[in-house]
C-alpha cells in the first residue's frame, strides 16, 4: 500500500502580543472602576446633598461608624463620608489643575531648550537644575506662605515645583525628533524654526506630556494634602483630604480611628488607581520608555 502524504504542519500563531494585552487588561479594568467611581462621586454628590463647611453639632461628636453614618462622624459632629466626598473633590481639583499648569510650564520649557539648542538649551537646563536642587516641598512651602490659605495658592505651589520632570523628558523627546528625516526635509524647505516647532515637534511630544500629566496629578494631590496638614494649604474649615487627616489626629491617640483611616483611604486609592491607569496607558503607548516617564 502506498503511504497517504502527511500535511504540512500548520505553523502556530504567536500568541505573544494577545496573551500581553490580556494579561494588562485586567490590571486596567480595577483602576478604571476606582476612578469612574471617584469621578462619580465628587461629581453628583455635591450637587445632590448640600454640605455647611463650618456646622456643629457636638451632640453627634465623634460617633463610630453605623447606618446612619457609614464612616462616623468627626469631632464636630459631621457625618465623615460626606466630608471625605467634598474633601475628595478639592484636592482632586488642585491635583488636576496643578498637574495641567506644571504640564504647560514644562512642555514649554522642554520645547523652547529642545529646539533652540546651544545657549539657550544650556541656559535652560541650568535652571531646571537649579530649581530641582531645593528640595520641592520646602520650595512649595515658601510659595504658599507669601499668600493666605486657599485653592489658588497651593496650585501654584505644586504648579511651581513639578514642572522639572516634565521639561527634561519634553526636551529629550525634542531632540530625538530634531533628528527625523522629516523635520530636516521641513527645514531644507525653508520652514521657520517657530513652524516647525509648532508643526511637527510639539504633536511629537503631547502624549508624553499628556502620559506626564495624568502621573503626575496623584503627586500633586499627596502634595496638597501634605500642605494641609502643616496647616499651609487649605483653611481649616474648607474640607480637603490633608486638612480632615490633620483635624483627625487627635482623635486617633484617643482611640478613634475613623477620623483619620477614611480620609486616608480616599487619599490612597484613588491616587494608586489613577497612576495604574497612567502606567497602563504608557505601557501601551511605548513600552521601552517606561523609566523615562517616571516622576
Amino acid at each position: 500500500m502506498a503511504e497517504r502524504p502527511t500535511r504540512p504542519a500548520r505553523a502556530a500563531a504567536p500568541r505573544r502580543p494577545r496573551a500581553a494585552a490580556a494579561a494588562r487588561r485586567p490590571r486596567a479594568v480595577l483602576p478604571a472602576v476606582v476612578v469612574a467611581a471617584t469621578l462619580l462621586a465628587v461629581l453628583a454628590v455635591p450637587p445632590l446633598v448640600q454640605l455647611d463647611q463650618q456646622a456643629v453639632d457636638l451632640s453627634a461628636k465623634l460617633l463610630p461608624p453605623s447606618w446612619q453614618h457609614p464612616f462616623g462622624t468627626d469631632d464636630l459632629g459631621r457625618d465623615l463620608l460626606l466630608r471625605c466626598v467634598y474633601g475628595l473633590r478639592v484636592s482632586l481639583l488642585v491635583g488636576v489643575a496643578a498637574a495641567v499648569a506644571a504640564t504647560v510650564v514644562g512642555t514649554a520649557v522642554g520645547a523652547a531648550a529642545g529646539a533652540l539648542g546651544g545657549w539657550a538649551d544650556r541656559l535652560l537646563m541650568r535652571l531646571v537644575d537649579t530649581v530641582s536642587s531645593v528640595p520641592h516641598l520646602l520650595l512649595g512651602i515658601v510659595v504658599v506662605a507669601l499668600f493666605r490659605p486657599g485653592v489658588g495658592p497651593v496650585i501654584a505651589s505644586v504648579a511651581v515645583t513639578h514642572w522639572l520632570s516634565t521639561a527634561r523628558i519634553v526636551r529629550s523627546e525634542v531632540l530625538s525628533l530634531r533628528a527625523r528625516p522629516y523635520v530636516d526635509a521641513a527645514i531644507s524647505g525653508g520652514a521657520s524654526r517657530l513652524r516647525v516647532t509648532v508643526r511637527h515637534l510639539l504633536p511629537g511630544v503631547a502624549p508624553q506630556a499628556g502620559i506626564a500629566a495624568v502621573l503626575m496629578i496623584p503627586h500633586a494631590m499627596w502634595h496638597e494634602s501634605a500642605l494641609s496638614f502643616l496647616g499651609l494649604g487649605m483653611p481649616t474649615h474648607q474640607a480637603s483630604l490633608g486638612t480632615l487627616v490633620q483635624s483627625g489626629r487627635g482623635s486617633l491617640l484617643a482611640g478613634d480611628w475613623w477620623p483619620t483611616l477614611f480620609p486616608g483611604l480616599f487619599l490612597i486609592v484613588p491616587t494608586l488607581a489613577v497612576a495604574a491607569l497612567a502606567a497602563a496607558w504608557r505601557d501601551r503607548l511605548n513600552p521601552r520608555r517606561r523609566s523615562e516617564l517616571t516622576l
